[in-house]
C-alpha cells in the first residue's frame, strides 16, 4: 500500500494577534502537494497576515493554533528555517535595496536557501535562463534590487526569485497588482509553467484576472480573520460579479 504523504501546508485553528489587536481568528488551510489555492477577501481582512505569519515574521504573534509543513510543526522555526525547507513569499510592497544588484542579492539567496554557493558560471547560467523564461533583458541583473523599478518590474524580480530559488510552497501576495495584460499573462505562464514540478502555490489576490488564466484547486473567500467558505474556481467569478455583501449576508444568517 502506498504511504499517503502529509499535505505540504497545514494550518490548524490559527489565531495571530499584532500589537495585542486579534487579526487572525481561527483559520484552517490545508495545501496538498503540487495543489494551488487562492484565498480573496475585502480589504484589512488578516490575508497578508496569513503569509507573514507562515513564515514566521517577529512581529506577528501565534496566539493558538498550529502551523505545519510535511506534517512538523514550524512554529518554533525562525524565517530562514522555513524558508530553506522550501517556503517563499513573494511581496505585496517589495522593499528597494540601494546599492545591491539583482544579481548579488539573488546569488546570496540562493546560497542561503541551498546552503552552498553555486560556481559563479552555473549561476549566471541559471540567472541568464530564468531572465530569458519572463522575457527580461541580461541588464536588468546589474540594476540595484526594486530600487527605480516601476510596479510591473518589482512583481517580475519576485518571480525570478520563485524561477530560481525553486520553492516547494509559494506564496504570492497580489503578485497581480500594477501589472499590464502582457505581464499578466507572462506570470500567469510561469506559474503554470511549474505545474509539473509538484509546487504548491498560495495565491492573495483581489481580482479574477489572474486566476483565469491559471489551473485553481481551491479558492477560499477570507472574512474578518477567517475563511468563511471555499468552493472551485467559479467561486471567484461570483466574487468578481457581486461582491462580498451575499457572503456577509449569508454569514449573518
Amino acid at each position: 500500500m502506498e504511504k499517503l504523504m502529509p499535505p505540504i501546508l497545514q494550518i490548524n485553528k490559527l489565531h495571530v494577534s499584532i500589537e495585542n489587536k486579534e487579526i487572525l481568528k481561527g483559520v484552517d488551510l490545508v495545501i496538498n502537494e503540487g495543489e494551488s489555492h487562492v484565498i480573496m477577501g475585502p480589504n484589512g481582512s488578516g490575508k497578508s497576515t496569513l503569509s507573514y505569519a507562515v513564515l514566521g515574521h517577529p512581529r506577528y504573534k501565534i496566539d493558538s493554533g498550529d502551523i505545519l509543513l510535511n506534517g512538523e510543526s514550524i512554529l518554533d522555526w525562525p524565517t530562514e528555517k522555513r524558508a530553506r525547507h522550501g517556503i517563499f513569499l513573494s511581496f505585496q510592497h517589495p522593499t528597494a535595496i540601494p546599492g545591491v544588484t539583482v544579481n548579488n542579492f539573488l546569488r546570496s539567496a540562493l546560497k542561503s536557501s541551498q546552503e552552498k554557493e553555486l560556481p559563479i558560471r552555473e549561476f549566471r547560467k541559471k540567472l541568464l535562463n530564468a531572465l530569458d523564461s519572463l522575457g527580461m533583458d541580461s541588464k536588468f541583473a546589474g540594476r540595484y534590487i526594486n530600487d527605480g523599478f516601476s510596479g510591473g518590474e518589482k512583481k517580475r524580480a519576485e518571480i525570478l526569485q520563485l524561477a530560481l530559488l525553486q520553492p516547494r510552497l509559494a506564496i504570492l501576495d497580489e503578485i497581480d497588482s500594477g501589472l499590464d495584460i502582457d505581464g499578466l499573462r507572462l506570470i500567469a505562464d510561469r506559474i503554470e509553467g511549474d505545474s509539473d514540478s509538484k509546487r504548491s502555490f498560495l495565491l492573495i489576490t483581489h481580482y479574477q484576472r489572474l486566476i483565469e488564466y491559471l489551473n485553481i484547486d481551491r479558492v477560499h473567500i477570507f472574512i474578518n480573520g477567517r475563511i468563511v467558505k471555499s468552493g472551485d474556481k467559479s467561486l471567484s467569478e461570483r466574487l468578481e460579479k457581486d461582491g462580498y455583501n451575499w457572503v456577509e449576508k449569508e454569514l449573518c444568517v
